[in-house]
């Protein structure tokens, strides 16, 4: 799970940086606009590879309280970053106006399409998808809106999948309906 979980934010990072941010730039016709959140992704880059490197090194034999001293080097710029990122994002809609439209979610899920993969969905879409309570944040308005998937797909993303490697996502904090849960311990 915990590796999963370094992948979900990797990856994520990886296809802001790659596909998302330049798509931006090109839309708005400035370069670096998400440049804040580049320097937000490097400042707590380095203790996530060392929490990936240490479960890699340490496999079923990790201490708990090393993994948790070195996630804890790295929770303040992550969670900084985090804060940070939807306030970024809300601040792009200054760059939308009648005589130069910019979708920032059509360009978000067109970006995407190019980073799912069957390891993408079997591994670090769970993380995601089954720590995402929608139930009651923001008074359930995004509840089957967010992410814009279809029924089907939902259900293929949140139930199916996971089977793949259940005893892992036992872990998630939320049931696949988006309601949080006790977590398994």
């Amino acid at each position: 799970y915990c590796l999963a979980w370094h992948d979900c934010v990797a990856e994520h990072h990886h296809y802001e940086e790659t596909e998302f941010f330049p798509a931006i730039d090109k839309a708005v016709g400035e370069e670096g606009v998400m440049e804040n959140a580049v320097e937000q992704h490097a400042a707590f880059h380095d203790g996530l590879e060392r929490f990936k490197n240490y479960l890699l090194e340490k496999g079923i034999n990790f201490s708990h309280l090393d993994l948790i001293a070195i996630m804890d080097s790295f929770s303040e710029p992550l969670y900084a970053h985090l804060k940070a990122e939807p306030t970024s994002i809300l601040a792009l809609s200054r760059y939308n106006t009648p005589q130069t439209p910019v979708d920032i979610v059509a360009m978000a899920l067109e970006a995407g399409k190019k980073s799912v993969t069957i390891g993408f969905v079997f591994n670090v879409l769970p993380v995601f998808l089954l720590n995402m309570e929608t139930m009651e944040f923001e008074g359930g308005m995004w509840h089957n809106v967010f992410p814009p998937f279809n029924k089907v797909v939902k259900w293929i993303l949140t139930r199916g999948a996971p089977l793949w490697q259940r005893r892992r996502w036992r872990f998630a904090s939320c049931t696949p309906d988006g309601k949080f849960k006790h977590l398994a311990v």
